[in-house]
């Protein structure tokens, strides 16, 4: 058995000798995007630091805990706060929480964050559903001697959205009134914000919006077979779009001005996951 897998393990009995919740959708929340998880009508509530061998999130806004709760019927699992590449962990341990969340049982994961705007169709306060993304510029979580308990040695990525949780999302989206944009995501490492130079490599490569999250995750989740979807918050518009210095301020406000109609949207998806 490998070390990961061990951890992994680990971390699952940790969890466990607090709670016997089984969800059934996993849901990580992103940079200022925390406040859903404290509607929730939670029925425990376990700090990172407090599970033996997990990651603590150190990044700005990230309360670091998961809530394991009910949204309508739907048993969830919800990270307020995630675990990033650029706060020196191996990605090994960036991906260690989806792959424990699918250990509790969770089937499907939903991810959210926040992201720089690169296609010109897109405005600061939007939210895009993602519908792609590129990995190139971040390590893979699955290089290394493979995990044969968690799935295969060269999963398929052809399909890594699935469209009908993709499909559940824009229903929801267009009952709520709210404007659903569509596109790739592409990740970076951070922590730093990307040059001008580099925005327009990522759109020559298709990407409408970038992050320091997400894609490494997504990579995890399919190799475990859990079924994915992601929602962008689009805070800022990226480097060489944006008239003036990238802050993670800007991000801040931005998610704290969209978060009623995000925690809407987020509500109402995840309820219709189950039907």
């Amino acid at each position: 058995m490998s070390e990961i897998y061990e951890k992994i393990l680990s971390c699952e009995r940790s969890v466990r000798a607090k709670t016997d919740f089984k969800p059934k959708v996993a849901v990580i929340l992103g940079s200022g995007l925390g406040a859903f998880a404290d509607e929730l009508k939670a029925e425990c509530t376990i700090d990172y630091k407090d599970i033996e061998g997990f990651p603590v999130s150190t990044a700005p806004y990230h309360v670091g805990r998961f809530v394991f709760g009910c949204v309508e019927d739907v048993p969830v699992v919800v990270m307020q706060g995630r675990i990033h590449y650029y706060e020196g962990y191996d990605i090994s341990d960036v991906v260690l929480p989806v792959r424990l969340m699918g250990r509790l049982g969770a089937e499907k994961l939903l991810i959210t964050n926040a992201s720089g705007g690169i296609a010109r169709r897109l405005s600061i306060g939007d939210f895009m559903l993602i519908t792609d993304h590129i990995s190139s510029f971040v390590p893979s979580p699955l290089v290394g001697k493979n995990i044969d308990e968690l799935g295969v040695r060269f999963p398929d990525m052809s399909f890594v959205y699935n469209e009908d949780m993709n499909n559940v999302i824009r229903g929801a989206a267009f009952e709520l009134g709210i404007t659903l944009k569509e596109g790739v995501y592409i990740q970076t490492t951070g922590p730093q914000y990307e040059t001008p130079s580099e925005i327009a490599m990522y759109r020559m490569l298709g990407a409408d919006a970038v992050g320091m999250s997400t894609v490494v995750e997504a990579i995890a989740a399919r190799h475990m077979g859990l079924d994915i979807a992601g929602i962008s918050c689009v805070s800022n518009l990226a480097a060489g779009i944006s008239p003036t210095p990238l802050t993670q301020e800007e991000v801040e406000e931005t998610a704290n001005r969209v978060a009623p109609e995000f925690r809407k949207l987020l509500h109402k998806s995840i309820s219709g996951f189950d039907r």
